[in-house]
């Protein structure tokens, strides 16, 4: 789950960028989705959106790890393995910081992402950010439901009551998979959104 969670994150935040650079060359004519109005001037408030957008790609590598570091998540099933209430502790309080972290960069990008909308822009692109909004608006609902999980972990988990871990463990690991399936979906609208951007390259490409 830690590649597919953070190959989402990328997924949504270059199809931003790359739209976004695209139209910011257009100027005000004719940009990549065919004739605009305020396109050109979207476009650059959905690069301020990439902004907030690139600073969760740090979060996500916090919480998901890499190959050269090891991840929240990861500490936080050996601290759980191990039975450590303190490391739980700890690890749990790292991890809602960085989702509140997160959640604040995210609502920023829905925030400049509507405002892009809002502006005369052709339907293509109001489409392409629709998707992309939506996927965002997915994504800060999964953080939503794994922030609950973590904080139900750092408020109840005792390991000395056998009943009480086994109940609290089984509600994050519940919370946990429904965070990854709000996740699926967000992917499933981002992707929506990527295969548009392409059509319409396709037809631009075919009308030169």
């Amino acid at each position: 789950m830690r590649s597919q969670s953070y190959n989402l994150v990328s997924l949504i935040v270059a199809g931003i960028i790359l739209t976004a650079a695209s139209f910011g060359c257009k100027g005000s004519g004719v940009g990549m989705f065919g004739p605009v109005d305020e396109s050109a001037e979207a476009a650059k408030i959905v690069a301020e959106a990439n902004v907030e957008l690139n600073k969760n790609k740090q979060v996500y590598r916090e919480n998901e790890g890499d190959e050269e570091k090891e991840g929240k998540r990861v500490q936080l099933r050996k601290a759980l393995e191990a039975d450590d209430k303190e490391q739980v502790r700890k690890v749990t309080t790292e991890i809602i910081q960085l989702i509140d972290e997160g959640s604040d960069n995210g609502q920023n990008a829905v925030d400049k992402i509507q405002q892009a909308r809002d502006m005369q822009i052709n339907p293509d692109y109001q489409e392409y950010l629709r998707l992309k909004e939506e996927a965002l608006k997915k994504q800060l609902e999964a953080f939503g439901k794994y922030r609950q999980a973590a904080q139900a972990l750092r408020e109840n988990y005792d390991p000395q009551n056998t009943d009480q871990r086994d109940k609290v463990k089984a509600v994050f690991e519940e919370r946990s998979e429904s965070y990854r399936e709000i996740m699926e979906k967000a992917r499933d609208h981002s992707s929506q959104a990527n295969e548009l951007y392409k059509e319409v390259m396709r037809r631009q490409a075919s009308t030169q």
